[in-house]
């Protein structure tokens, strides 16, 4: 299985980094690894669309989804009817968030690896035949940062970029609806704040504590996550602008 795993995801992450490395980011290896991250988010887009999407668009029911839930207490049949008509409405899977994350989580994992590990004379022996072993290889970052070290710089920037992308993520989620049982509404609410919070802690304790490459793919991703968030936010406004219009 690991030996699987080395062949489909690590050895080919491993390859295309050294190849941006050598001709693409100036033998950067800081450079390499933004320009890494970028290309695995591109390629990945429509995934992470599909999972941000869904992600933002559950946060945004959650009022009508608790409102179902009390309205139908003693029917578990209408409930889940309702939930159904709901998702169908808004073009939602609930199972997709889960979907999503299980095809999203061994490649996140394969290019943690690869970043983790660098590059060493032992790594090199994963190199594909027309991919030449780097020389005069330096893990410096704009030779200003060595990526090889912990930097609690990176790791405090990277958690901000994510305290961002949560409030992005938001979005109108958790806004007050005039005469709805807000009930679990204030406790979605409460819950997606503690979030916002929590999350970048963790980040600064986790990638603070491991190699300064890893947080700077952290940050990158996080920051192609903000312009998706972005991106995915402005198109459910036009779509609740024309689903207004309809009404």
């Amino acid at each position: 299985m690991a030996n699987l795993f080395n062949i489909i995801l690590y050895q080919p992450f491993l390859n295309v980094l050294v190849l941006i490395w050598r001709y693409a980011a100036f033998k950067d290896f800081g450079v390499a690894i933004i320009l890494l991250t970028i290309l695995i988010r591109l390629i990945l887009f429509p995934i992470f669309q599909k999972s941000v999407r869904h992600q933002t668009l559950m946060q945004r029911l959650s009022p009508e989804i608790k409102k179902i839930q009390e309205n139908h207490k003693g029917n578990k049949e209408k409930q889940a009817q309702a939930m159904m008509d709901l998702y169908r409405q808004h073009k939602i899977n609930p199972f997709g968030g889960f979907i999503l994350l299980i095809v999203q989580l061994p490649i996140m994992i394969g290019i943690y690896r690869v970043i983790l590990k660098g590059f060493s004379p032992a790594i090199f022996t994963n190199l594909y035949s027309f991919v030449s072993a780097p020389n005069g290889f330096s893990q410096s970052f704009l030779g200003l940062i060595d990526l090889g070290e912990k930097s609690i710089l990176i790791a405090v920037v990277a958690a901000v970029a994510q305290f961002f992308q949560g409030k992005l993520s938001l979005g109108k989620t958790l806004k007050k609806e005039p005469g709805q049982n807000q009930k679990g509404s204030d406790l979605a609410q409460m819950v997606s704040k503690q979030m916002i919070f929590i999350g970048p802690l963790f980040t600064i304790f986790i990638v603070g504590s491991l190699p300064s490459a890893i947080g700077l793919y952290w940050l990158t991703s996080t920051l192609f996550g903000i312009g998706q968030q972005i991106f995915i936010n402005r198109q459910i406004k036009k779509q609740d602008e024309r689903s207004s219009l309809k009404n």
